[in-house]
């Protein structure tokens, strides 16, 4: 079971999860350990709020497939284990991120004042510049 908040917990029949072989560079173990863990996790057939469901389809993610499944495959870890733990993180992130509502910005015009000191701080920049030229004898 993954809790994702105090209200909300996932199952462990809503995700899939299977162990693949990573990639990257061969070793002495490479053709006989599958370390790689591939989740796979159905957002419209979840028990999740429909709040949720609603905010994860949106969310622009390019782990989740137009068909509402997330994808999240997992190898940083030398064991399966860990990968799997890091996979279920990511997961719960994921979740978690597209939850987060995002405050509207308010278009504002900066302060008389500080357009005023604006200007004069590039005329005086100008003016510094300007000294720095050839000196006309």
């Amino acid at each position: 079971m993954l809790e994702i908040s105090n209200t909300v917990t996932l199952a462990e029949w809503e995700i899939e999860l299977s162990a693949i072989r990573s990639q990257g560079n061969g070793g002495q173990r490479v053709n006989k350990v599958a370390t790689a863990i591939h989740l796979r996790f159905d957002i419209k057939r979840s028990a999740l709020p429909a709040v949720y469901k609603e905010r994860l389809l949106k969310h622009p993610d390019s782990r989740i497939s137009s068909e509402g499944v997330i994808i999240i495959k997992a190898q940083s870890y030398r064991t399966q284990e860990q990968n799997k733990q890091d996979a279920l993180e990511r997961l719960k992130a994921l979740i978690l991120a597209a939850m987060v509502v995002h405050k509207r910005r308010r278009a504002t015009k900066p302060t008389r004042s500080s357009q005023r000191k604006r200007m004069d701080n590039k005329s005086r920049k100008g003016e510094v510049k300007a000294l720095r030229g050839k000196v006309n004898y």
